[in-house]
């Protein structure tokens, strides 16, 4: 039987999803829940492997086993070994011809930007930070070049694995919220550091250190030397993992993000 699981997790305090031997990831705390509800060792594929302290509002992942239990027995019975930064939000069981990476035809993230003079420690983790003004306008228009299917190579990280750097970018959107700007990225897939890095570069562009036309230039490059740094995990979200809708997976839990009336 294979089992498919919505997950959220608080990234702040882990290295990221994929397990690791020295130090904690969530796929390793998820595991060893896993073992300790069902007595066997339960070995997970993730959709998306986030990054150390990014998190995630809709993380999916899926497991086979021999054990029959009811979906709400997994929710709540995984729940009961985790810690208060992971939690199942819905079980399903699913065919075999599902799969959690594979099978995705798209992902959402999204970024949430304090901007401020002064750094607030309400927000360390949850939010990234500028201390800055920041020109929304001039990074809207640089987004806009990166909409469609392009090489994404001067985004992406030298450990990327990806077999390949052209990714299919369907939207970037970026909206003033008060003291936040808030960006949403969606794409078929995307690469190792992509967000962080296509993030450097707007809050460049931002600052008004580049043009946005910028954006074109840096894409066209094809070289992770001309990008800006990468910018920090802490405000960024793996909202939404799109799947064929003959799963009839749930929808993730979107409420529960902070700021979700932005996207509402």
């Amino acid at each position: 039987m294979r089992i498919a699981l919505g997950l959220q997790y608080d990234g702040s305090a882990f290295y990221g999803w994929q397990s690791q031997s020295d130090v904690k990831t969530v796929q390793d705390e998820l595991e060893r829940a896993l073992k300790g509800f069902a007595t066997v060792r339960l070995p997970t594929v993730v959709a998306g492997r986030t990054d150390t302290g990014v998190h995630a509002l809709g993380q999916v992942i899926h497991f086979d086993t021999d054990l029959n239990r009811e979906p709400f027995s997994w929710v709540r019975g995984v729940n009961a070994f985790l810690p208060p930064t992971i939690a199942i939000q819905w079980s399903k069981p699913v065919s075999e011809a599902f799969h959690a990476r594979f099978g995705a035809f798209e992902r959402t993230y999204y970024y949430v930007l304090y901007v401020h003079p002064v750094r607030s420690p309400m927000l360390v983790g949850r939010a990234g930070w500028v201390y800055m003004p920041l020109d929304v306008e001039a990074m809207r228009a640089a987004a806009a070049h990166w909409v469609g299917a392009h090489d994404f190579t001067s985004f992406r990280s030298s450990e990327c694995q990806a077999k390949t750097p052209i990714k299919h970018m369907r939207q970037i959107d970026v909206e003033a919220h008060g003291a936040f700007i808030h960006f949403r990225f969606r794409a078929n897939a995307f690469l190792h550091h992509m967000v962080r890095n296509l993030m450097g570069c707007l809050i460049t562009i931002g600052r008004g250190r580049q043009p946005p036309e910028w954006a074109v230039e840096v894409l066209a490059a094809r070289d992770r030397r001309a990008a800006s740094p990468t910018f920090m995990p802490d405000g960024l979200y793996l909202a939404k993992v799109g799947y064929p809708a003959e799963y009839e997976l749930p929808e993730p839990n979107l409420k529960s993000y902070p700021w979700s009336e932005v996207w509402s």
